[in-house]
């Protein structure tokens, strides 16, 4: 009996739990931008199509903006009424490096707002650990304050 209640649950169960693991992120793999990829423009200067966003605690890399953390409404809305005023055929690349690529709460709610937005041009940095370890540890273009 305990046998046939464990499989009834697993049944039920699982494929609630399967489809929220597989759930679709927002952005493509075609959409990612390698970090040494915009590190080679700006140091090239062929950064000027660009505009870079910032969507966690601070613009550390040379060019950005920063919009604030994203998972925040506040900052959402901020972000959304910026990009009002760019055009949506400007190349657009969002990064946060606050934490692991995979656990940031601030580049799903970032990115959607640009596609919801209809920016066609829209990139994400793909900073797989954090913005120390994939960008200032490799002494990429930053900042100065």
């Amino acid at each position: 009996m305990k046998y046939i209640f464990f499989l009834y649950a697993l049944f039920f169960l699982l494929p609630e739990n399967t489809t929220a693991q597989n759930k679709k992120e927002p952005w493509s793999a075609a959409q990612l931008m390698p970090t040494q990829t915009l590190a080679e423009q700006i140091n090239k200067k062929q950064d000027g199509h660009l505009l870079i966003l910032s969507v966690g605690p601070d613009a550390l890399i040379k060019g950005s903006v920063n919009m604030g953390p994203a998972h925040d409404p506040e900052q959402l809305k901020k972000l959304k009424s910026y990009l009002k005023k760019v055009p949506r055929s400007r190349e657009v690349v969002l990064y946060c490096g606050c934490c692991p690529f995979d656990r940031c709460p601030n580049i799903r709610p970032a990115f959607q707002t640009l596609t919801d937005m209809g920016f066609k041009k829209a990139w994400l940095l793909n900073i797989p650990k954090n913005i120390k370890t994939d960008w200032l540890d490799k002494q990429y273009p930053v900042n100065e304050e």
